[in-house]
């Protein structure tokens, strides 16, 4: 049996905790105290990590390893990043300003998208449909990436599996690329 390590980063609000419970065979380990941020419009956030795990078809474990959202603590992002297998971008489509969102995260793991693979995953689009799908594309592409990216509702396990599977997809692409 292997184990593999998946990070869930994204902004908070933006469902890494909910995302990881709808697909961990275990109870989710999370570190969320209570909300002081007034901008934050939720009871409890994320300070250190989250964690849960599932089991592949073949037996191999997926660790899955949630960042806290908050800018404050974004020095736990790469910390969290080490020996990860890919990286699952989570964006609020009903924050303020989603694509600059996004360019936090790329920015914040830009060491680590140069080495492993990643999906976004746009959440509450089906209630805050702009910017689409395509936009995040077009903002991809515009700083040299091709990335997946899915509209996906956290709380349902079959979404979170779908971008799980996407950004499993890409590991065994890339392998297939580095076979002799």
């Amino acid at each position: 049996m292997k184990e593999y390590k998946i990070l869930f980063s994204g902004t908070a609000g933006a469902g890494k905790t909910t995302a990881i419970a709808a697909i961990s065979e275990t109870q989710v380990v999370s570190t969320d105290v209570v909300n002081t941020d007034e901008g934050l419009k939720k009871a409890t956030t994320t300070v250190g990590l989250d964690y849960g795990s599932i089991t592949l078809d073949g037996g191999d474990r997926v660790r899955l390893f949630g960042t806290p959202g908050q800018g404050r603590f974004d020095f736990m992002w790469p910390i969290l990043a080490r020996d990860a297998l890919g990286l699952v971008i989570l964006i609020d489509n009903s924050r303020p300003d989603p694509l600059a969102d996004l360019e936090i995260y790329l920015e914040g793991s830009a060491a680590e998208l140069e080495q492993m693979p990643c999906v976004v995953g746009v959440g509450r689009h089906e209630t805050h449909p702009e910017p689409g799908i395509d936009a995040f594309g077009d903002r991809l592409h515009a700083r040299g990436l091709v990335l997946p990216v899915l509209p996906a509702d956290v709380r349902q396990r079959s979404d979170v599996l779908m971008l799980v599977d996407v950004l499993l997809s890409q590991v065994e692409a890339g392998m297939a690329e580095d076979a002799p």
